[in-house]
């Protein structure tokens, strides 16, 4: 399994990244390779990438949630397979540490040839940097996270997107 960690300072408040980043759905307008995501219950969502020119599906679950702290999940079925979490860290009041690590498993000789050569890496900085201009560009006006009383939840005081 392959680790890769990074992580990358917005200037936001960190209720306004935490809130954007729980909109799964707009993944795609910032992250390179995501063509769609979909929400197919509480906390399970559907995602449709492009990875090394070719189409993978996988169904990821919300393991945690902790509002304006982390979001973790975790591959549960589908072409690829990882495990990450994301971390958000007040660095004053208008400004947030977003951190991001994730394991993964690369698919095939293409991928695996990719991942020795730091594409993985190279991508989770791209789709950060991505991130932090879109954020920016956003200001205040990102709505509210999703709560988990609106989608179920997964209990045990988490808050599930």
């Amino acid at each position: 399994m392959k680790q890769v960690e990074e992580s990358i300072e917005v200037d936001v408040p960190v209720s306004v990244a935490y809130a954007q980043w729980t909109r799964f759905e707009e993944f795609p307008m910032f992250m390179d390779g995501v063509q769609r995501i979909d929400r197919r219950a509480a906390g399970l969502t559907h995602w449709v990438v492009r990875v090394a020119g070719a189409t993978r599906e996988f169904d990821a679950r919300v393991t945690e949630q902790i509002p304006d702290e982390r979001v973790a999940w975790t591959t549960v079925a589908g072409d690829l397979h990882q495990a990450g979490v994301v971390t958000f860290h007040r660095l004053d009041s208008t400004r947030t540490k977003v951190m991001l690590q994730l394991d993964h498993d690369p698919h095939g000789l293409v991928e695996t040839v990719g991942d020795l050569l730091g594409f993985a890496d190279r991508q989770a900085i791209d789709d950060l940097r991505a991130f932090k201009a879109f954020i920016e560009s956003r200001g205040a006006t990102v709505p509210a996270p999703r709560a988990a009383e609106a989608d179920g939840g997964i209990g045990g005081g988490t808050d599930v997107a």
